[in-house]
């Protein structure tokens, strides 16, 4: 059974219409009238337990506003939500109990305490047993290197150790599901992978539902099974990272690089393009649902020396990017 389940979410935001002129603040008192943005809508989708989904959109296209409704943070207008069989914003305080969040530009942490004490502060609050709750300091510790800057005001923290303490936060009662909005922005790589690893980890291990918003589409490659893919507060794709590309961007690429003295002669297939990148270097472009790589391999070498070669899939925020902007052209 799901333990998401999202059917028909609308969100809309209101706020006052504001007119021109001294008097302008008091006519929009007097009238009633309105500015209407919908920032999701008709958005339907399920997570079953144990799923590592990336939820994607550019700036603006719902995924934050549809995060705080799964929290309880905001009510929808219409439509219905369940996580974990309860409706967020009618038990928010079961429905905390099930999940932890991270919001990668605002903290959960105590902002004048030690990290150590914010996260004993967790602990009680949610209740954790005394010496699970010290086992999982200590694992959470050792996963996300904690240990230099625990006992360090959290006022005093760098980007990068706090958002691994807001990890550690919010993992720290163990929840069943985790949603992470943003969770590497403005990161190091170093500090990126620590967190991509311990995120990885966690679902792995612990079986946690962990649903992952970020414009890092190099987070979404290495952690996420399945992507939703959103726009304008609608659903343009549910599914794999590889039928997405199959689906938009067929194409692969053989990057071919030449021996020394050699010369290009060109590849007789059908389905087949060439692109000559510089002196020694070509690209040839293929469709893999029409003619195999290892057909266009045996091609090229057949009638060429060659000094290396490599075949280059397609990246994952080209594709996303290709989508958007062929949206974009269409309106």
């Amino acid at each position: 059974m799901p333990i998401i389940e999202v059917e028909g979410l609308v969100k809309e935001f209101r706020r006052p219409k504001r007119f021109g002129g001294p008097f302008g603040g008091l006519r929009t008192l007097l009238t009633r009238q309105y500015v209407r943005t919908l920032a999701v809508d008709g958005i339907s989708f399920t997570v079953d337990e144990g799923e590592f989904v990336g939820y994607l959109g550019p700036n603006g296209a719902g995924k934050s506003t549809t995060i705080k409704i799964l929290t309880g943070i905001l009510k929808p207008t219409a439509g219905r939500v369940e996580v974990a069989r309860v409706v967020p914003y009618q038990e928010r305080e079961r429905n905390a109990l099930n999940v932890g969040v991270v919001f990668g530009q605002r903290t959960q942490l105590w902002w004048d305490l030690p990290l150590r004490d914010s996260l004993e502060l967790i602990g009680r609050l949610y209740g954790v047993e005394r010496a699970r709750h010290l086992a999982n300091i200590k694992r959470f510790t050792e996963m996300l290197a904690l240990g230099p800057f625990i006992d360090t005001p959290v006022r005093q923290l760098s980007l990068g150790q706090r958002m691994r303490g807001d990890l550690a936060a919010a993992m720290l009662p163990e929840p069943r599901i985790l949603y992470l909005d943003e969770p590497t922005v403005g990161l190091d790589v170093v500090a990126k992978e620590r967190i991509r690893e311990c995120i990885a980890q966690l679902n792995r291990e612990n079986g946690a539902t962990v649903v992952l918003t970020t414009h890092d589409l190099d987070d979404v490659e290495r952690l996420c099974r399945r992507i939703v893919l959103i726009d304008g507060g609608k659903v343009l794709y549910d599914g794999s990272v590889e039928k997405l590309k199959a689906q938009y961007a067929p194409h692969r690429r053989l990057v071919v690089q030449l021996a020394e003295g050699a010369r290009w002669h060109g590849v007789e297939m059908a389905g087949v393009t060439e692109d000559i990148l510089g002196p020694g270097m070509v690209a040839v472009r293929f469709d893999p649902n029409l003619v195999g790589s290892a057909d266009v391999v045996a091609a090229v070498l057949a009638r060429h020396a060659v000094r290396d070669l490599s075949i280059v899939e397609p990246e994952l925020e080209d594709v996303v990017r290709r989508i958007y902007a062929a949206r974009e052209a269409s309106f």
